[in-house]
C-alpha cells in the first residue's frame, strides 16, 4: 500500500529534526556520532521508527543503542516542539542493519576483484601471461574474415 503525501513528507521532516536534535540537543556522551539513515511512521503518525548507523565497534555501537533509547522520549518531546503536528509519534531507534550489509558486500567485491586481478597476472600451466589482449569471448581482428571489397 503506497503511503500518502503527508505520511511521506512527516517521515523526512523527523528525519531532518532527529538528525539534527541528535547533532546538537541531546546530551548523553554515549550517542556519538550517530546517522539518521531513514524514518518510517505508521499511516496514523503514532509511531515513528527511527533508523540510525554508527561508524565503530559493536560495543560502541551497544552502547549508542542504549543511549538512544534512554534520549527517546526526550526526543519526542523536542519533535512535538518543532513540528505541528496535533499528537506527537512516539519515537523508537532501530539500528539500520543495512548499511552494515552493504560495507560488508562492497568489502567482498572488492576482495573478489582484488582476486581476480592476481589471477590475471599469474601465468596459468606454463602459458604466457595475457596483458589485456581479447578473452575467448571477445574475437579479435585477425579472427574475423574480411569481405573483399566490391568494385
Amino acid at each position: 500500500m503506497p503511503l500518502s503525501h503527508r505520511v511521506e513528507r512527516v517521515s523526512e521532516q523527523i528525519r531532518e529534526e532527529v538528525s539534527q536534535i541528535l547533532a546538537t540537543e541531546v546530551a548523553d556522551p554515549g550517542v556519538g556520532l550517530v546517522t539518521v539513515t531513514r524514518v518510517k511512521v505508521t499511516a496514523d503518525l503514532s509511531l515513528a521508527r527511527v533508523y540510525w548507523t554508527i561508524l565503530g565497534d559493536p560495543t560502541q555501537r551497544k552502547q549508542t543503542e542504549k543511549a538512544l533509547t534512554r534520549a527517546a522520549a526526550y526526543v519526542r518531546h523536542l519533535l512535538s516542539q518543532r513540528m505541528s503536528l496535533r499528537r506527537s509519534p512516539e519515537v523508537t531507534f532501530t539500528f539500520d542493519q543495512a548499511a552494515a550489509d552493504q560495507s560488508r558486500v562492497e568489502e567482498i567485491l572488492f576482495e573478489l576483484k582484488k582476486e581476480e586481478d592476481a589471477r590475471a597476472i599469474e601465468p596459468i600451466d606454463g602459458e604466457a601471461p595475457t596483458s589485456g589482449g581479447a578473452t575467448a569471448a571477445e574475437p579479435t581482428e585477425s579472427a574475423a574474415p574480411e569481405k573483399p571489397e566490391s568494385v
